[in-house]
């Protein structure tokens, strides 16, 4: 989130049902300097709604990807941009990468997923 700050993605918000995660995330922001710039709320990702979202960057385990992904389709619009650390949304193709193992990540542009949906290569919710 605080690098998302960094890059002038505003707002910069992260999500975290975790009590002792999310302490430690606003600390970690406090520290870095950006207490009062970037927010970390108590919320369920399940639970929120991402329809006035167009950057989303999430560092989740495999086994959530493909729920979250029909989540993300659903409710992104065309102009979002998805951005996964550590593991890659498996069906979709991304637009760029950069990085190598455990610190590379994945860009996806939600009006290209949704048209190699429609097409079907490379787009499914999975």
């Amino acid at each position: 989130v605080v690098e998302a700050y960094k890059q002038g993605l505003r707002p910069a918000v992260g999500y975290e049902l975790n009590p002792w995660l999310l302490c430690l995330s606003n600390y970690r922001a406090w520290k870095a300097g950006y207490h009062g710039k970037v927010s970390f709320l108590k919320k369920d990702l399940w639970k929120v709604n991402l329809s006035d979202c167009y950057n989303v960057i999430v560092f989740l385990a495999p086994s959530v990807k493909p729920p979250l992904a029909a989540k993300l389709l659903a409710e992104l619009p065309d102009e979002a941009r998805v951005v996964a650390g550590r593991f890659p949304f498996p069906s979709w193709t991304p637009s760029s990468t950069l990085g190598r193992g455990l610190e590379q990540v994945w860009a996806y542009d939600m009006k290209e997923v949704r048209r190699a949906a429609r097409s079907g290569a490379g787009g499914s919710p999975g």
